[in-house]
């Protein structure tokens, strides 16, 4: 966190001597945002019809609330997943620069996206008692330098003082999940989690924490731990849904 607070400095400093860019095109923009108007048109946001379960959006003319087929025929443990945004273009250039090109800064970008999800009437006005990152193995968080899902959880407890707590840990190193099937994935990630030591759960809200929803099964699984452990209920916010 000191190294972060270091670097923001450093940030602030030039941007007296050199006008902020956006971060997609270069434009002169206003300090404080990330992308110009014109870039900001281009991040995609998630509108009905979507499935209600893991917001998977849907074309079509479909008027009533529905569960996709994918989401219909598997067990899935948290309650509804809610993504503000889709991954791609714009919205998928920029988490990747932040997770990957370690462009930390841009952790406030994403992070407003995914506050925007809180918006959506699946969250609004639910009493959680705490908001839970998705964990990194420390093998992966030692390569990386940084849990995001733990940044984002930061910034969110920051805006909407529910605390967040790293009661999860990742306990067994899994093969990237990119080239693997909604299946594959699922047996992959099997186990892979536990409640921390003196964690405890018992009777409470949670809302998990992560940057991208893919397939939905890290959430599926991280909710299948907490649930197992006597939380009440478990849902999920992420930045974008791919």
């Amino acid at each position: 966190m000191i190294v972060l607070q270091k670097f923001e400095l450093l940030q602030s400093a030039v941007s007296l001597l050199y006008p902020p860019g956006c971060t997609i095109c270069g434009k002169n923009i206003r300090a404080g945002e990330y992308l110009c108007d014109q870039c900001e048109t281009k991040a995609v946001r998630i509108v009905a019809p979507f499935c209600q379960k893991c917001s998977e959006p849907f074309e079509g003319s479909i008027t009533s609330e529905f569960t996709c087929a994918n989401c219909a025929h598997r067990t899935i443990h948290f309650d509804a997943a809610v993504s503000a945004y889709r991954g791609r273009g714009i919205v998928r250039q920029i988490i990747h620069e932040f997770k990957y090109g370690r462009q930390i800064h841009l952790r406030h970008l994403v992070a407003r996206w995914l506050y925007a999800a809180l918006d959506d009437e699946r969250l609004r006005g639910s009493q959680f008692a705490i908001m839970v990152p998705v964990p990194l193995h420390a093998t992966r968080l030692r390569e990386r330098g940084f849990n995001q899902a733990s940044l984002l959880a930061a910034l969110l407890s920051a805006q909407t003082s529910i605390s967040s707590r790293p009661v999860l840990e990742r306990i067994r190193y899994t093969t990237t999940q990119t080239a693997l099937d909604r299946s594959e994935r699922m047996e992959n990630l099997h186990n892979a989690f536990r409640l921390r030591k003196n964690a405890d759960v018992r009777g409470l809200r949670v809302l998990l924490i992560d940057d991208v929803l893919t397939t939905g099964s890290t959430l599926s699984e991280c909710a299948r731990v907490l649930k197992r452990a006597g939380a009440l209920s478990v849902h999920a916010a992420t930045a974008a849904r791919a």
